[in-house]
């Protein structure tokens, strides 16, 4: 569970609620105004991603609120050990420890090597699917940036339905208060879907995609180096050239 996004989501709401006064709550709720933008916002939306695509949005949802990846330190070690057996008994005898592997990708790279595979045909398959999960995450992340960039300009399109509705009936001059603050709500409300949902989501997705990345290139990387037969303390160093110099210390006693 990652608790940042979710103590950084209750924060947002929490404070932003309590600047309304909860005796003001009320003040705060119109449901035309949330239905011109949540539901333009979900429309649009769908208009502008296949349905194949926005079937996935759950489970893109879930990865900002559940980690699963390894750190690029765990990661260092388990081909660093790999590395080791591999020195003493062969590669072959890594052919029973990528059945225990439960990365998919580091496993398939393990049986590849293992197989005998060209490195040049390791690298190219490895390297391939590397791109495909880019851009699947990017496509994932593209849909919230979508959202964010929507939900403000539909609150701008309630805001001048309101206005207009306003204007409409200038002659009764006590409506024209609550008139304009219920016309302003859909502007609030598509700024807060924005800036305390879709945009921070869409920063934290980026940034596990970019850790995920790096992983499955270090991955890559010590693969090739079990396939051309490296001393495992070449293996490290290699590894080690991936990851910021605070961390290098701590992945390299981690053996």
């Amino acid at each position: 569970m990652e608790l940042g996004t979710i103590i950084g989501l209750v924060l947002c709401i929490g404070l932003v609620l309590f600047g309304m006064k909860p005796e003001n709550m009320g003040a705060f709720i119109d449901p035309p105004s949330i239905f011109i933008v949540v539901g333009g916002t979900i429309g649009a939306v769908i208009t502008a991603y296949p349905p194949k695509l926005l079937m996935g949005i759950a489970g893109i949802m879930k990865n900002a609120f559940l980690v699963k990846t390894l750190t690029p330190t765990e990661t260092i070690k388990q081909l660093v050990d790999f590395a080791e057996q591999a020195r003493r008994e062969g590669i072959l005898a890594l052919e029973a420890r990528a059945q225990e592997i439960e990365d998919e990708f580091l496993k398939k790279g393990i049986q590849l090597a293992v197989d005998g595979t060209e490195p040049d045909l390791i690298k190219d398959i490895l390297t391939t699917e590397i791109n495909f999960i880019e851009d699947r995450h990017k496509i994932g992340a593209g849909i919230l940036d979508t959202a964010a960039t929507l939900a403000p300009a539909f609150g701008m399109i309630g805001t001048l339905i309101g206005l207009i509705l306003m204007l409409g009936n200038m002659s009764d001059v006590g409506s024209i208060g609550p008139n304009m603050a219920v016309a302003l709500l859909t502007t609030m409300y598509g700024s807060m879907i924005a800036n305390i949902f879709c945009l921070p989501l869409n920063n934290k997705l980026k940034s596990y995609s970019a850790k995920e990345i790096l992983i499955k290139e270090l991955m890559l990387e010590g693969i090739m180096s079990l396939q051309s037969g490296d001393n495992p303390r070449i293996v490290e160093q290699k590894l080690t050239a991936f990851i910021e110099p605070s961390l290098r210390a701590a992945a390299m006693k981690s053996k």
